[in-house]
């Protein structure tokens, strides 16, 4: 996997190829039984309390610590979601009005499916809190777990 968080530009940039078809991957990112099996560092619970994949649709999930302290993100999707990309936006309760926007394509050849996902922020500043506050290790923890996840779909389907 490849982070790429440029100084002075407000974005990151995530790589990671994985040895399944896209579909796979969309369906992760789309169907509210998988995203809960993958979304998310251990130790916290994900509960998906709306999610409606289409344009204008509305997304929203809430993690959960060992003492039940709750962690709300949610935003809504521009545009069609398909196997070849999602777009939405992204805010956490705890920094409201910080609005992100993630562009996650899905590159399938050869059997394998890169994904790339651009996280777009309006300002450095927000960028750099959100580098800051530990979304390197929480990315690395669920790319793995999706990885996980696409890997035992992938043996169902066969």
């Amino acid at each position: 996997m490849k982070v790429v968080a440029e100084p002075g530009q407000p974005q990151v940039v995530i790589t990671r190829d994985f040895n399944a078809p896209r579909e796979l991957l969309f369906r992760a990112y789309t169907e509210p039984e998988l995203v809960k099996r993958w979304l998310g560092p251990a130790g916290l619970e994900l509960v998906v309390n709306q999610l409606d994949p289409r344009h204008g649709g509305r997304w929203r999930w809430t993690h959960y610590d060992g003492d039940g302290k709750g962690y709300v993100f949610h935003g809504l999707y521009h545009g069609e979601p398909t196997p070849e990309r999602i777009v939405q936006t992204y805010e956490f309760d705890q920094a409201p009005g910080t609005v992100y926007l993630n562009l996650i394509t899905f590159d399938e050849a050869d059997g394998v499916t890169t994904l790339t996902q651009n996280t777009v922020f309006f300002a450095v500043e927000d960028r750099d809190l959100y580098v800051a506050g530990g979304m390197e290790r929480g990315i690395r923890a669920s790319m793995q777990q999706l990885e996980d996840l696409v890997t035992e779909l992938a043996e169902e389907a066969h």
